[in-house]
């Protein structure tokens, strides 16, 4: 779990380092190589289990990122849900309820973990670009 952590870390500066680059591509692969590496680690997904799992996420978070950003938010909430929901029985089938529950509980810890960094990264480029005044007298 260190590692990861610390992979996280560095992974995030260099991402979010990236920015200002024409290709936004290179960042969204990055974390989404962490997310693969964060869930299939935390899941403890067998080979088998990854090859059924990640063809199954990627049309759930098709279907996530389809959800209209403009929705009323608790329309929106609603519409997320549903999808969990429809996902949850077809996750438990390769997974188990258990782990199921596991990884809807990763899958939010690891975006609120990713907020967080990206956040602290922007603080501390503000607090870089932001020069103390000197006193000249």
């Amino acid at each position: 779990m260190l590692l990861f952590i610390t992979l996280l870390t560095g992974s995030f500066s260099f991402a979010y380092a990236q920015e200002d680059e024409p290709d936004a591509t290179k960042r969204e692969q990055k974390i989404q190589s962490l997310y693969v590496a964060y869930i299939t680690q935390e899941l403890n997904l067998s080979e088998e289990e990854a090859q059924k799992f990640w063809p199954l996420h990627k049309q759930f978070d098709t279907e996530l990122k389809s959800v209209d950003p403009n929705l009323p938010e608790l329309q929106k909430q609603q519409r997320i849900l549903d999808i969990k929901k429809n996902y949850q029985d077809r996750f438990s089938k390769i997974l188990g309820s258990s782990r199921t529950d596991n990884f809807f509980r990763k899958d939010t810890e690891f975006r609120k973990k990713l907020v967080d960094r990206l956040r602290q990264i922007r603080q501390q480029q503000n607090n870089r670009n932001q020069r103390p005044l000197r006193n000249n007298r």
